[in-house]
């Protein structure tokens, strides 16, 4: 009775007549209203099982823009469960995959969409949601996939390729980031950087991949203020693209987010090969950054 169950989910929005509508749905099983969410498949991304839940809930193809907190709750026979939020903008439409689960749907303003919700516990996402600007871009920043070891490989190590296991990571990462749906693919000089996106521009009808020493790290320590001087102009400019993914390196990454966030500890930013960050801006305001 102890085991944890893990979900995902997502506050779907769109335009309307006075401000934001967001979708809730009815669920014929628990007669109730809730937000579009559902839990994991093996080997499934939370931000991947968020956007396929609502999808299969809902027939719309929900763009991910925030990472929300998560709503933690006692079941009914006494296990945890945990649902991790994101909101999403809506995109594509179509009918409800998932009739099993859900009877209906309805787009709500935000304080109707509230009171029509059945738990409590759901209801602060949208008062959070109700006091944001809006998002005008979105990134998505990951450290390169695993590539060997270092001292073990002969070559430059600017040809230092993934292996196996970067390039299961670098699948993963393509499964989470696809629904994303970027406008443009950024990476570091590097091979193993381009390798990561690789997945993901293939699974983007072959999108190319941009190489920017900008998001590389310096062969010299003492350039690296340069660099990151350098890496916070080209991200100035790539959000006038609006959804960028972007990939860089372990040494550039933890002072670049800590100089966007205005964070002192770097530390706080230091990321795994093959994972990263969500971050979101309304306008020059960069309104979030969160582990994906």
């Amino acid at each position: 009775m102890s085991h944890r169950v893990q979900a995902a989910g997502g506050v779907l929005h769109r335009p309307g007549a006075n401000g934001i509508e967001v979708c809730v749905v009815h669920r014929p099983r628990y007669d109730d209203w809730s937000l579009p969410k559902g839990t994991f498949k093996a080997d499934e991304s939370a931000l991947a099982a968020a956007v396929r839940e609502v999808a299969e809930e809902t027939g719309v193809s929900g763009m991910p823009e925030l990472r929300l907190p998560e709503v933690a709750y006692t079941l009914p026979d006494g296990r945890s469960k945990t649902v991790q939020f994101w909101l999403m903008r809506a995109g594509d439409t179509g009918p409800v995959p998932d009739t099993d689960e859900v009877d209906d749907i309805a787009w709500l303003p935000l304080p109707v969409a509230a009171e029509r919700l059945t738990y409590p516990d759901e209801r602060p996402l949208l008062d959070l949601v109700a006091g944001l600007p809006p998002v005008t871009a979105v990134m998505a920043m990951v450290r390169h996939a695993h590539a060997g070891e270092r001292k073990k490989w002969a070559g430059p190590d600017r040809l230092r390729p993934i292996d196996p296991r970067g390039q299961r990571e670098a699948e993963l990462i393509a499964d989470a980031l696809a629904t994303f749906r970027p406008r443009r693919l950024v990476a570091a000089p590097p091979l193993r950087c381009k390798q990561t996106l690789d997945p993901l521009a293939k699974a983007l009808d072959d999108m190319p991949i941009v190489l920017d020493a900008a998001f590389a790290e310096p062969s010299e320590v003492a350039d690296l203020e340069e660099r990151l001087t350098m890496a916070t102009a080209r991200l100035d400019r790539l959000r006038s693209d609006g959804r960028v993914v972007v990939c860089s390196q372990g040494k550039v990454m933890p002072p670049l987010l800590a100089q966007l966030t205005g964070t002192e500890d770097a530390e706080d930013f230091k990321t795994p090969k093959g994972e990263g960050w969500l971050l979101t801006w309304s306008g020059e305001r960069l309104l979030d950054a969160s582990r994906l």
